[in-house]
């Protein structure tokens, strides 16, 4: 008889994506995936640590149910070791955990982004700043007074220009090279009607807060990828320790039997 009852784990691996999915859909409907990685006030701050703490809170839950279906609906083990099938138990409920992850990962990915797009926003933005981070700050680069002359001409080649330089330097750490600034400087100033005083300004203030906005959501993303990770984590623990349970009520011999 296979030490693998690879029903079980597919059995116990479904039911597991399917609650995340669930529960993905609830944190969504209470406002979970609605963070904006762009503040930094003290209640986003909070409300980052609720919405982590949530993605722990469902992964126990989803892996703690898949594990325990997997336990209970295996294959009994006849002359088995007590250890040998604590250890079977166990192995049954991580890789149920792991089908469940690799079936959320890949089936339910289209389905659990339209539920947490918000939350995961921090990493679209990071990935493709050039063309949506930073735009607004391109827009305020060359804005001009809607009372002049120029407020009227076609901005749309000096913004597409302004902008393939604040994408290049973001690649490059968000360092402006001299060159750069005082070229932006003058296109502002051409653009706008300002001084060139005041388009230095304006450049270098746009320059600052499009910085500030950019780590911002680097340390969103990253916050997001700790929080994850340790969902995962604890996702693989509760789905082993409740394997474990199941397979002992499956058995007759989990101690708090009755």
């Amino acid at each position: 008889m296979s030490a693998v009852s690879w029903g079980a784990i597919l059995a116990g691996g479904v039911a597991a994506a399917a609650l995340t999915l669930i529960l993905l859909a609830f944190g969504a409907g209470v406002g979970f995936s609605s963070i904006s990685p762009w503040s930094t006030t003290t209640g986003t701050t909070t409300f980052h640590i609720a919405a982590g703490l949530y993605f722990i809170v469902t992964a126990m839950i989803a892996s703690g149910v898949g594990g325990y279906l997997t336990g209970r609906l295996r294959t009994r083990w006849s002359g088995a070791h007590t250890r040998e099938v604590f250890f079977r138990d166990t192995a049954h409920g991580f890789l149920a955990w792991g089908f469940a992850t690799l079936l959320s990962a890949g089936v339910l990915a289209s389905a659990g982004s339209a539920l947490v797009g918000g939350a995961t926003s921090a990493i679209t933005h990071v990935a493709g700043q050039s063309a949506g981070l930073l735009d607004g700050y391109v827009d305020s680069l060359v804005r001009g007074d809607p009372g002049s002359n120029t407020a009227s001409a076609d901005m749309s080649a000096a913004r597409a220009e302004a902008g393939r330089i604040f994408a290049a330097a973001f690649q490059n750490g968000g360092d402006f090279q001299a060159l750069d600034r005082a070229y932006l400087a003058e296109l502002v100033a051409a653009r706008t009607g300002i001084t060139p005083v005041q388009a230095e300004e304006r450049v270098s203030a746009t320059i600052e807060r499009a910085k500030a906005a950019v780590d911002a959501a680097r340390k969103a993303a990253a916050q997001l990828s700790l929080w994850l990770t340790a969902s995962l984590l604890v996702g693989a623990f509760a789905a082993s320790l409740a394997a474990i349970e199941g397979g002992g009520l499956r058995d007759g011999t989990w101690k708090y039997q009755v």
